[in-house]
């Protein structure tokens, strides 16, 4: 059942948007009765995160090919595919929304894990001695995340496939002895 109903959320935010995802029209994609998705997520958020974390997972690679910079390139690569896609949409506009309780933490829950992820490409190229032992792996991602999430957000202008090799090389070089 869950992975139905995550599914079928995936699919009706990529095909309807975040406005159109509902519980009762998850619950309708998905062929299971709407209380039993109250039952198991709560609220709308918590399955509208849950569904996009499950997603994002598969969707972001965890490169690790012995180079930091191509690891970030890769990574924030795909990241900035994915955001450019429906879902990734649904989740920046979903993730930006500041709430209280459930919605509140599913938002910070899901982002921490998504930095940390990225974080640990950070702390292996300063393992392998690729970085130099004082740099701040969450600063580092903030630094290579930031503009993707300004254009997607703030200013809509494109993540062309030239823009994250040329912020992990801006970000590197900035941080190398």
């Amino acid at each position: 059942m869950r992975q139905a109903v995550l599914a079928a959320t995936v699919d009706l935010l990529a095909s309807e948007g975040l406005t159109a995802t509902t519980v009762a029209a998850v619950a309708r994609a998905a062929g299971v009765h709407e209380t039993s998705v109250y039952r198991r997520w709560k609220t709308r958020e918590n399955l509208i995160f849950d569904a996009l974390a499950t997603h994002s997972d598969t969707a972001l690679p965890a490169p690790d090919t012995g180079d930091v910079r191509a690891d970030l390139s890769l990574l924030f690569t795909a990241l900035a595919q994915y955001l450019a896609a429906p879902t990734g949409s649904a989740l920046l506009h979903l993730g930006t929304v500041r709430g209280e309780g459930d919605l509140e933490e599913g938002r910070r829950s899901y982002w921490r894990a998504r930095m940390e992820r990225a974080e640990a490409l950070v702390r292996r190229g300063i393992d392998r001695g690729d970085l130099p032992s004082g740099t701040d792996p969450h600063l580092l991602v903030e630094a290579i995340a930031g503009p993707l999430l300004a254009r997607v957000l703030l200013t809509g202008e494109p993540l062309e496939g030239t823009l994250v090799p040329r912020l992990v090389d801006l970000v590197l070089d900035g941080v190398r002895a």
